[in-house]
């Protein structure tokens, strides 16, 4: 079986431009995620697709594997989907799992990847995944920088949204609450389906990729992890992943 993985990074970040080259530790975001990821003991192949000649060439300066994809998408799924026919049409091979892990997460731990894929290996009905870990603060629940999660008793996704859910409005008692961490696992021949759907409604609404798979009735099997990670959205997250990565031992691995 061979396993890809796609870290997507483009420097005109809306929240945060450039981020993917701002330093953590010495090394550019993109760089830990790289590096981490490629740590995964199921991951055949990990690329960074990305539309800018600075991030490309950054990569290929530590001696990783990138390629260039074209500026014009909006979603990180539609650019994982270009990368991912480039490669495979360079090196004449298909590929039977695809990764999308966002570049964005510089705390990735390698069994996260490993841990995402494996439903996908063991379960027949299983054909993508996604992850999610537990919100530990009200300010968490409450920040649209990060995504909600909402699953069903068989734990497939039946809603991801940046607004607080679920509702505290009716509900005094504390309870669960869960949010997205960026990677995602798919099946290759579901990745033939996803590039011929349209923008979903409520895809452009929130701008989460998952949405267009639940909208169209793809069921997304949710793992959750019990990693300490952290996404970077504004620089506030990125001074926060610098502080949590002093005590990181992976980092030890790669630097």
């Amino acid at each position: 079986m061979k396993i890809i993985g796609i870290i997507p990074a483009r420097m005109a970040s809306s929240r945060f431009p450039g981020k993917p080259l701002a330093k953590i530790h010495g090394m550019p975001m993109i760089g830990h995620c790289y590096k981490r990821a490629n740590l995964s003991s199921l991951l055949n192949e990990c690329y960074v697709a990305t539309p800018d000649q600075e991030i490309y060439n950054y990569i290929e300066s530590i001696g990783g594997k990138a390629v260039m994809t074209a500026h014009h998408h909006e979603m990180c799924n539609d650019r994982v989907v270009e990368a991912v026919k480039i490669i495979e049409n360079e090196k004449l091979i298909k590929f039977d799992i695809v990764v999308n892990i966002q570049g964005d997460l510089p705390m990735i731990f390698p069994d996260m990847v490993d841990e995402l894929i494996k439903p996908i290996i063991q379960e027949k009905n299983v054909s993508t995944t996604t992850m999610m870990d537990e919100v530990k603060t009200l300010e968490e629940f409450l920040d649209p920088n990060r995504v909600k999660v909402i699953i069903d008793l068989h734990n497939n996704a039946i809603m991801v949204t940046r607004e607080p859910v679920p509702s505290r409005h009716k509900f005094n008692a504390d309870y669960k609450k869960y949010k997205h961490v960026a990677i995602r696992a798919y099946k290759r021949n579901l990745f033939s389906k996803i590039e011929k759907l349209p923008m979903s409604p409520m895809e452009e609404i929130e701008g989460i990729d998952d949405l267009r798979l639940i909208e169209n009735g793809i069921k997304i099997r949710v793992v959750l992890t019990e990693k300490i990670t952290e996404t970077v959205d504004t620089q506030n997250d990125l001074n926060k992943v610098i502080e949590m990565m002093k005590k990181d031992e992976l980092m030890g691995e790669y630097i």
